[in-house]
C-alpha cells in the first residue's frame, strides 16, 4: 500500500507543479486551485508513505520520477524542449533511482 501512496504523492504533485506553470503566477484561478490541492494530496500521500519506507529512498523515487514525468509534461503540454546533457542528467537520476530499486536492501520490496 505504502507504494501506491507513493505513486498518488508522485502523480498529485506532477499535477500541480504543472498547474503552477498554467496558473501564471497564481492569476488563474483553476490551475491555481489544482496547485493547492495537488500540493496537498501529494505532501499528505508522501507524509504516508514515509511510516515504513525509508526517507532517503522515498525521496530519491518522489523526485526522480517527478523529474522525468514534468519534463514529459513540459515537453507534450508546454512545447519545452531540452538539450542533449539535460537529457543525461534526468538519464543519471533515473539510472540511480534503478540502482537504488534493485540493489539496495534499504528499501522496501
Amino acid at each position: 500500500m505504502n507504494w501506491i501512496f507513493l505513486a498518488v504523492a508522485i502523480v498529485a504533485e506532477v499535477i500541480a507543479t504543472s498547474a503552477l506553470k498554467a496558473s501564471e503566477g497564481f492569476t488563474r484561478t483553476l490551475p491555481s486551485v489544482l496547485v493547492v490541492v495537488g500540493y496537498g494530496i501529494a505532501f499528505y500521500m508522501l507524509s504516508l508513505t514515509l511510516r515504513s519506507i525509508p526517507m532517503g529512498v522515498v525521496y530519491a523515487i518522489w523526485s526522480g520520477a517527478g523529474i522525468v514525468l514534468i519534463t514529459l509534461v513540459g515537453y507534450f503540454m508546454f512545447r519545452q524542449r531540452l538539450d542533449l546533457p539535460a537529457l543525461v542528467g534526468i538519464g543519471l537520476i533515473v539510472a540511480g533511482v534503478l540502482v537504488m530499486q534493485l540493489f539496495s536492501k534499504s528499501t522496501s520490496h
